[in-house]
C-alpha cells in the first residue's frame, strides 16, 4: 500500500516543505502562511473561514522544511536545484521539536504492507519514518517535481537503506499515480502552495484503494512559523477543499504546537 506525503497540487506540489497546478517547495517546509479569517485554532470550530481567494501559491510545490522556505505563487520564487543547501533547513534537527513527526506518522494509522504517498517530499525528512511504518512489504513513494529534490532523496535512501521507498518526479498538475493504488498521502506544509485544491482533492480521493486517507498537516493560522498569514490556509479551508473533492475531512486532536491536521476518506464509500 502507498502513502502520499505533501505532493500533489494537481500534480504534484514542488518547492513548497507534498490536483491543479500547485506550488510546493521541495521538502515538506514549515512555512506558515497568515490566513484570514479562519479564527479556529486547531479545533476546526467554524467560525469565520478564511477565505483565501487565493487557491494556493504557483510556483514549485511546497516541500516540507522550514518556516519561511515558500516558495509563493505571487512573485516570490526560490531556485531549490541545490537540495544539500536546502536540507540544513528542512532536516535541522530541531525541526522535530515543533513538527513532531513520530506523532504525525501515529496520526496515519499505517499498516504494515500499505502503500503511503508523501506529496511534497523535499529531501525525504519523513521518509526512514514512513519506511518502518509501512514494513517491508510496504511501499514508500515520495514525490516532488523537483528533480534536485527526487535526486538527494534517492540518494539519500539509498544511505539509509530504505529499500522500500522510492522517490520520483511528479507534473505540477497531478501524480502520476494510477487510481486506486495508493493507501495513505500525508501533504506536510504543503496543501496552501496547491492552486485548485479542491480539483486536487478529486484527484487525491480518485487515487485511494477502500478505507484509503489523506492527511494534511499545515500551519495554524495563529503561529509565528510558517509562511506569510495571508497566503495561509486554515483547517477550516482544508476541510471545505477535501469536502469538495468529494471526501469527508476533520481536524483531529494532536499536540504540535505550530500546525492542525485534517484527515480526510472517500465520502461515496
Amino acid at each position: 500500500m502507498l502513502v502520499l506525503s505533501a505532493l500533489l497540487a494537481p500534480a504534484c506540489a514542488s518547492s513548497s516543505p507534498n490536483g491543479p497546478s500547485h506550488a510546493h517547495a521541495a521538502g515538506h517546509r514549515g512555512d506558515g502562511e497568515h490566513g484570514e479569517g479562519g479564527h479556529h485554532d486547531k479545533g476546526g470550530h467554524h467560525g469565520k473561514h478564511d477565505h483565501q481567494g487565493k487557491h494556493g501559491h504557483h510556483g514549485k510545490h511546497g516541500h516540507h522544511g522550514k518556516p519561511g522556505d515558500h516558495k509563493h505563487e505571487h512573485g516570490v520564487a526560490h531556485d531549490f536545484s541545490d537540495a544539500a543547501e536546502w536540507s540544513k533547513r528542512f532536516d535541522d534537527p530541531g525541526r522535530d521539536a515543533w513538527q513532531k513527526p513520530d506523532e504525525v506518522v501515529k496520526h496515519l494509522a499505517i499498516q504494515p504492507g500499505m502503500t503511503v504517498v508523501d506529496l511534497g517530499a523535499g529531501t525525504g525528512y519523513f521518509g526512514k519514518r514512513l519506511s518502518a511504518a509501512v514494513g517491508p512489504k510496504g511501499k514508500v513513494i515520495a514525490l516532488d517535481p523537483e528533480a534536485g529534490m527526487v535526486a538527494f532523496m534517492r540518494e539519500r535512501f539509498a544511505k539509509e537503506g530504505l529499500t522500500n521507498a522510492e522517490a520520483r518526479t511528479c507534473p505540477l498538475d497531478g501524480t502520476g499515480l494510477e487510481p486506486g493504488s495508493v493507501d495513505r498521502v500525508i501533504i506536510v506544509d504543503t496543501w496552501h502552495h496547491i492552486s485548485n485544491r479542491e480539483a486536487y482533492a478529486k484527484h487525491l480521493k480518485a487515487l485511494l484503494r477502500p478505507g484509503g486517507s489523506v492527511m494534511v498537516v499545515d500551519f495554524t493560522l495563529e503561529t509565528e512559523k510558517g509562511p506569510p498569514k495571508e497566503h495561509r490556509v486554515g483547517p477550516d479551508k482544508a476541510i471545505a477543499d477535501l469536502w469538495a473533492g468529494q471526501m469527508v475531512a476533520r481536524v483531529i486532536d494532536e499536540t504540535l504546537p505550530d500546525q492542525y491536521i485534517v484527515v480526510a476518506s472517500d465520502a461515496t464509500r
